[in-house]
């Protein structure tokens, strides 16, 4: 089965992506549970871009925190 072979090792080896769509959504579901209910649409997109930010290092949180020696 020389061509069900060929197929096999051009297919096999590909990984499983995700998109970004999938990473939001699966980001969204963590954030809305059953005891978060009552979050609006609107808190909830900016929960999300916030999130977004936060992951890829657009937004930090902790820059400022740091503590130089001339700070001492």
């Amino acid at each position: 089965y020389p061509t069900l072979f060929r197929l096999a090792v051009d297919i096999l080896p590909a990984q499983a992506s995700s998109v970004p769509s999938e990473c939001a959504f699966s980001s969204a579901a963590d954030s809305d549970t059953a005891k978060r209910s009552r979050i609006s649409p609107t808190f909830m997109e900016e929960l999300q871009l916030l999130k977004y930010k936060v992951r890829t290092e657009a937004l930090n949180l902790t820059d400022k925190w740091r503590i130089t020696e001339e700070d001492l």
